[in-house]
């Protein structure tokens, strides 16, 4: 296949790259995908495979009064890829949806290879490649390289800083200490395990939280962080208690050894069906390497623990959105460029995979010569989408998808009952919606 006569080129293989490419290949359109692993990993992977997961293994909420529940519900209405693959290898986790991180890009990797419209090209891109239709895809860690093709194509380049949380091998966990738990009895009541802190131990953590050594960013790079991925450091900071309020939070999580919930507590989810290692739920951290083995082993249960991946720092690029881009995800100035995943600044894995997916199917439209069809915003689709062209570009910050983003109900309702009437009217309106 002569690559430069594939209506449409995607540059970058995680989730958005991937999806975009799956719907456009369902739709009979030939796509060139550009992918720079497994000969260059960007600072925070370490599979050879695409749609790795990095900052997590989980998918968040299943439930449709939550907000990603609803947007996963639709993708898979839609028959979308990357929810094909995470249902396929997903690993207990109470009221969410976690995978197998490993089986999980296997999933994916072996579906794009396997298809005959896709052709794979493992090579990193330094300028927007030449194709009719160019989708960037790159994610929030673009390589230097394709970020300064980009900065000279927008003229513009915004970031922030992200912060991944270790994993720990199950084998050194103390079963003494560590106990079986989903919060408030949700799923099997062991999909996490949980390690209980009383008022001294807590204290004593986040002492040791505020006095450890970071990695500090470049002195050319400024450190912003996304809220909804804060390092605990950073939560520390802000007060003796925050942790305690936020992801140390033991509210539904009863020690079975006291009956009793602990003053606070430390949640571990599992990365792998053989439950053979732990995630430490919330624990995103920009503490050096000999830190988090001095800090987090000050964990009950985790005194021993032997550390399969630390925390990493790295940087997230995104543009803004809102400035750059139409309501189709075309750039404006270059109606032939489009944007989708994290790069666009939404946040989350689904997040990303539903902007993949909606600029796959705009893409598919325009190789047709027709309009792409915008999804209504009662949509979550539609209502990620409003927010990602159509905030104000002043403010513009990363975001993950909440009903907030949804256009208000007529009439006032109870939280529970707004939400529940919010999801239904979404998937009503899915129904009609062909895209």
């Amino acid at each position: 296949m002569d690559l430069g006569m594939t209506p449409v080129a995607i540059v970058g293989a995680g989730l958005a790259g991937c999806e975009a490419a799956w719907q456009l290949q369902r739709r009979g359109v030939a796509v060139t995908l550009y992918e720079m692993k497994p000969h260059r990993l960007s600072p925070a992977h370490q599979l050879p495979g695409m749609a790795e997961l990095v900052c997590s293994n989980s998918f968040r909420g299943a439930d449709l009064t939550n907000a990603v529940g609803l947007l996963k519900a639709e993708l898979r209405g839609f028959a979308s890829l990357i929810m094909e693959a995470a249902d396929a290898t997903a690993v207990p986790a109470g009221g969410a949806l976690a995978v197998d991180r490993e089986a999980f890009s296997s999933y994916v990797t072996s579906a794009v290879r396997s298809c005959p419209l896709i052709t794979v090209v493992e090579r990193e891109c330094l300028d927007v490649p030449d194709h009719p239709l160019v989708i960037i895809a790159t994610g929030p860690l673009t390589s230097d390289a394709f970020a300064a093709s980009l900065q000279r194509l927008v003229g513009e380049r915004l970031y922030f800083y992200d912060a991944v949380a270790p994993i720990v091998s199950a084998e050194s966990l103390d079963d003494g200490i560590v106990y079986a738990a989903s919060r408030y009895g949700k799923g099997d009541g062991d999909d996490y395990l949980n390690c209980p802190m009383d008022e001294g131990q807590y204290r004593s953590f986040v002492t040791a939280l505020k006095g450890a050594q970071l990695i500090q960013p470049h002195a050319f790079e400024k450190a912003v962080h996304f809220e909804g991925c804060m390092p605990i450091e950073e939560m520390a900071a802000r007060g003796d208690d925050t942790l305690r309020f936020g992801p140390m939070k033991p509210v539904g999580l009863p020690d079975p050894k006291t009956g009793e919930e602990p003053y606070a507590v430390v949640q571990l989810r599992t990365e792998d069906l053989q439950k053979s290692r732990y995630n430490l739920v919330g624990f995103q951290t920009k503490m050096t390497w000999p830190e988090q083995r001095r800090v987090l082993r000050m964990i009950p249960g985790l005194g021993e623990a032997v550390f399969e991946r630390y925390g990493v720092m790295h940087r997230n690029t995104f543009i803004n959105a809102p400035a750059l881009l139409t309501p189709s995800l075309q750039l404006a100035t270059n109606p032939s460029i489009l944007f989708a995943g994290q790069i666009t600044g939404v946040e989350g894995y689904v997040e990303s995979t539903a902007s993949g997916f909606l600029a796959g199917c705009y893409a598919a439209s325009l190789t047709k010569g027709e309009s792409p069809k915008i999804p209504p915003r009662q949509m979550a689709l539609g209502a990620i989408q409003h927010y990602t062209v159509g905030s104000d570009a002043h403010t513009y910050q990363p975001s993950n998808i909440t009903y907030g983003l949804f256009p208000p109900l007529t009439e006032r309702h109870r939280k529970k009952e707004r939400k529940a009437l919010m999801a239904e009217r979404a998937l009503a309106a899915a129904t009609s919606y062909i895209p």
